[in-house]
C-alpha cells in the first residue's frame, strides 16, 4: 500500500511540476503590408470617350495614346496619336486594321515608337518623327498588354504576373521578372509606366495601380483609385476599366485615365 501511495505522490509531483513550467510564447509573426500611396487630384482634362485606352505616355511635353478596338464596341479603333489637352481629341498618327490587329501598349525610346498587339504576338516599330513603320518583331509571350521603358530596355506585360525586358535593338528578351506582393504572385499586369526608378502597373479589372521594384518584382506600394473610378462611372456610365498611366518627368506630373473615359486626371502622390 505504501508503495502505491509513494508512486501516486511521485506522479502528482511530476504533473504539477510540468504545469508550473514557464509558458513559452511563440514569436510574433510579422506580416508585411504594402504601403498605401495616397494621392489627390490636381487637375483634369477632357478625353474622347470613344478611345479604348491601352497605352499612355508623355514625351517632350506631348501626351501619346494608343487604343484598342474590341468587337463589342464597334465605334472603337486601334490608333496611335497625340492628345489635345484642351479638346480631348486625338491627333491620329497611325491606325491598325481592326479586322487583323488589336492595338496595345506603346513606348518611346531613341526616336522610335514601339507598339504591341493583343493576340498576334507581333509588335511594330515606327519612326517617331514620321510615324512610318520601320519594322515588325515577334515575341513569344502569348499576349501583348502594356509597354514602357527604363531608358535602356523595353518592359512589357502580358496579362500574367510577368514583366519581360526586351533589348530595343534585337527585340529579344533579356530577362523576366515575376511580380509578387508579400510573396504572392500578382496577375493581370496591364498598362505600364516607368516613374522614378519603379514600374507602375494597372491591375486589370481593379481600381488599383501598383508600384513595382523592377529588380526584384516586389510590389512596394499601391494606389487605390476607387474614388476616381466611381466619379467617372457616375458621370459616364459607359466608362470601362481604369487603364493608362503617363509620367511627365520634366513637370513631375502623373496622368491617369481609363477605357472609354471622358477625363484624364492629373495626380499628385504622397510618396
Amino acid at each position: 500500500m505504501k508503495r502505491k501511495y509513494f508512486l501516486v505522490m511521485i506522479l502528482l509531483a511530476t504533473i504539477t511540476g510540468c504545469n508550473n513550467k514557464p509558458q513559452v510564447q511563440s514569436p510574433d509573426v510579422k506580416i508585411n503590408s504594402t504601403v498605401e500611396i495616397s494621392f489627390y487630384v490636381v487637375n483634369s482634362y477632357p478625353h474622347d470617350p470613344l478611345l479604348f485606352t491601352e497605352g499612355l505616355l508623355v514625351h517632350k511635353g506631348d501626351l501619346y495614346e494608343s487604343t484598342g478596338s474590341p468587337a463589342e464596341f464597334p465605334g472603337t479603333r486601334s490608333l496611335i496619336g497625340i492628345q489635345d489637352f484642351k479638346t480631348g481629341k486625338l491627333d491620329v498618327k497611325n491606325e491598325l486594321d481592326r479586322t487583323n490587329f488589336f492595338g496595345e501598349g506603346i513606348a518611346i525610346l531613341d526616336d522610335r515608337l514601339y507598339q504591341l498587339t493583343y493576340k498576334n504576338q507581333i509588335g511594330f516599330v515606327y519612326d517617331l518623327n514620321t510615324f512610318r513603320k520601320l519594322s515588325e518583331f515577334k515575341y513569344s509571350n502569348a499576349e501583348g498588354w502594356g509597354l514602357t521603358t527604363d531608358g535602356k530596355s523595353l518592359i512589357m506585360s502580358d496579362g500574367t504576373d510577368k514583366l519581360t525586358f526586351l533589348n530595343p535593338e534585337t527585340l529579344k528578351p533579356e530577362k523576366q521578372v515575376f511580380v509578387k506582393e508579400n510573396g504572392i504572385s500578382t496577375l493581370n499586369l496591364n498598362e505600364l509606366e516607368w516613374i522614378k526608378g519603379y514600374v507602375y502597373a494597372n491591375i486589370w479589372t481593379t481600381n488599383t495601380i501598383v508600384k513595382i521594384d523592377a529588380s526584384t518584382g516586389e510590389i512596394v506600394g499601391k494606389l487605390d483609385l476607387s474614388p476616381i473610378v466611381f466619379q467617372q462611372k457616375t458621370e459616364n456610365p459607359g466608362a470601362q476599366e481604369l487603364n493608362g498611366i503617363a509620367y511627365d518627368a520634366d513637370e513631375n506630373k502623373i496622368l491617369v485615365t481609363g477605357k472609354l473615359w471622358t477625363k484624364i486626371y492629373q495626380l499628385e502622390l504622397s510618396n
